[in-house]
């Protein structure tokens, strides 16, 4: 009896799990939600990505990736986020996040997923002005400033 509640219990939990997950993919430098377009990705180069605006083709988004000009050692690496409509930069070293070797558009797949997640871009691709400074605040370490140049 109590395994086929523990069974009944799992798929439930699993259920709920996929319902809840969303697909997300760049194809075509188009940012698919469930298969809507809900903004526009430009890879610039290896370690920056843009996203922009499907209403007014704005930069919201720039991401970019630092070596820390330390390209051997790894462990000072860090990613930028910066919210540009927001005047909003966040620097975190949490690469796990979105971290994905040698394909860079999984990575930027992976943060679109994060900042839903987080609820800083919405189901249409608007960013929310108090969740950008609450998504700052959780996550931004301020490197930058840290480090002595």
């Amino acid at each position: 009896m109590a395994i086929n509640r523990l069974f009944t219990f799992f798929i439930l939990m699993m259920s709920c799990n996929l319902y809840f997950s969303q697909d997300i993919t760049i194809k075509d430098d188009k940012v698919l939600l469930d298969g809507k377009q809900i903004l526009k990705a430009e890879k610039i180069n290896v370690t920056q990505y843009s996203f922009f605006s499907m209403k007014d083709d704005e930069e919201i988004l720039m991401y970019k990736y630092m070596d820390n000009e330390t390209p051997r050692y790894v462990s000072d690496d860090y990613f930028i986020l910066n919210f540009l409509t927001e005047k909003t930069k966040v620097e975190s070293t949490d690469l796990a996040k979105i971290a994905n070797f040698m394909n860079s558009k999984k990575g930027m797949e992976k943060l679109v997923r994060w900042l839903l997640k987080e609820r800083v871009i919405n189901q249409d691709g608007d960013l929310n002005s108090e969740r950008v400074a609450i998504f700052k605040e959780k996550y931004d370490e301020n490197i930058t400033q840290r480090t002595l140049r």
